[in-house]
């Protein structure tokens, strides 16, 4: 980690992983470009110039740097007062009184911790997502890649969402850019083939018997014919220009992925933090171009995650530790509609960490599976501290900051039903890694 105290608050994030060439992601200052710099602000409040050095790292790639500036292969310790500003800096007061008690709850100097967490106290709150690095340059950008038109391959699961795939189809259709195929792995029941007829596409729809989400994607990738494979959604809504804007920005950035941002709702704007070109921490099968030659590398996906979650994102953490540039695309966007029937709520659920009965695993194994096998078991444990107390309330009120404290305090009373759940989970999340992981060669 950057900054040690980051790994508290997000201890699996992608960015706290050494990549196999054995680099970060965090670029050295001393080697970014005067204009990228001169768009930082340096902190004269950390005590150490390598956290300065480090704050001004963390804010090029947070802001948006994309280049290919030397990154840094090690951190060195920093003193107990720079990592508590660091957080006072850039997260809010309730998280950085959460590290304090971690920190006090595993026998640190409790003199040492609270005169360090009262200095990082006084640090003004960074603004940072209001100033992105921007690319002016993109607007006009003439794509030598897409005048040279690559075949694409866009592949779509579904499960009984024929009224919602007419819509996806549609807009297909109705694309600026057209040299691409569609493969749809149809899991529905009963399977109605004659959807398929009379749509102006080159269109292929296979049967699986099998409901299984991963297993459809692998076997698609591996008959596609196309350059580049775009992931997509069956109940999700795009412009004419989502393929273009995809293929323009892997050119414009020499990228080999594109992660397109989602939207819940028409009309809505773009998350703050997905508003602008970034190093992506991300990867959404729903929205993503892929050049192809990636999974020859990296492998397919990994059907250990099958009827369960995060799959996508342990695929996406593969891209990231081989060092495959992925940028966050504000442009690529689609609307998810995230319709109540149809899809994964067949297979399994949306949630993670929410459980739909008493003494069901928390959180679903995946998602310890994925923990475990690349950021340890200790970060993994972190993982739960943050994240399951919060998901004792409902899903709906996930964003609201009082229902998020009341969860909290709720799991204090709830405590031996929870450690039960999470004991279960971590317990078949063993047996998984046992096993290993299911990921099949292209």
């Amino acid at each position: 980690m950057i900054f040690t105290f980051f790994k508290y608050l997000q201890p699996t994030n992608y960015f706290g992983l050494i990549r196999y060439d054995q680099t970060f992601a965090f670029p050295k200052v001393d080697a970014l470009p005067k204009e990228t710099i001169q768009q930082l602000e340096k902190d004269e409040g950390f005590v150490s110039e390598k956290s300065k050095a480090y704050d001004l790292s963390w804010q090029a790639l947070q802001k948006g740097y994309i280049g290919d500036a030397e990154t840094y292969q090690s951190f060195e310790q920093l003193p107990l007062a720079d990592e508590y500003r660091f957080l006072h800096k850039y997260f809010h007061p309730v998280w950085c009184v959460y590290v304090l008690l971690l920190r006090l709850f595993s026998f640190k100097n409790p003199f040492r911790e609270i005169s360090a967490y009262l200095k990082g106290r006084k640090t003004q709150r960074s603004q940072y997502l209001q100033s992105p690095l921007l690319y002016p340059a993109y607007e006009n950008f003439q794509s030598s890649l897409i005048e040279s038109k690559p075949f694409i391959s866009i592949i779509i699961p579904t499960l009984n969402r024929y009224t919602y795939l007419k819509d996806v189809l549609k807009d297909l259709e109705q694309q600026d850019y057209s040299h691409f195929e569609v493969i749809i792995v149809d899991q529905s029941t009963p399977f109605q083939s004659e959807f398929y007829e009379g749509w102006n596409l080159d269109l292929k729809a296979i049967y699986q018997e099998e409901k299984a989400l991963w297993l459809a994607r692998n076997r698609a990738i591996q008959q596609s014919k196309g350059d580049y494979i775009l992931l997509y959604d069956d109940d999700s809504r795009v412009d004419p220009d989502w393929i273009s804007q995809h293929l323009k920005t892997l050119d414009f950035f020499k990228a080999e992925v594109s992660s397109g941002v989602s939207i819940s709702t028409s009309g809505a704007e773009v998350p703050q933090n997905y508003s602008f070109f970034r190093i992506s921490d991300q990867l959404d099968t729903g929205n993503v171009l892929l050049n192809k030659e990636i999974f020859k590398t990296t492998g397919l996906f990994d059907r250990q995650f099958e009827k369960q979650r995060m799959g996508d994102g342990e695929f996406g953490l593969r891209v990231y530790l081989h060092h495959f540039l992925n940028v966050s695309n504000p442009y690529a966007k689609r609307l998810h509609l995230k319709v109540g029937s149809g899809g994964l709520r067949e297979m399994g659920s949306w949630d993670a960490f929410r459980t739909k009965k008493w003494f069901a695993p928390r959180p679903i194994p995946s998602v310890l599976y994925l923990f475990r096998k690349y950021h340890g078991n200790h970060q993994a444990r972190l993982a739960l501290l943050k994240t399951v107390p919060p998901s004792i309330i409902p899903y709906k009120f996930k964003k609201n900051k009082l229902m998020l404290l009341v969860g909290a305090i709720l799991s204090v009373f709830l405590l031996p039903v929870i450690f039960i759940q999470v004991y279960k989970s971590w317990k078949l999340s063993s047996k998984k890694l046992k096993e290993g992981d299911r990921i099949g060669t292209f």
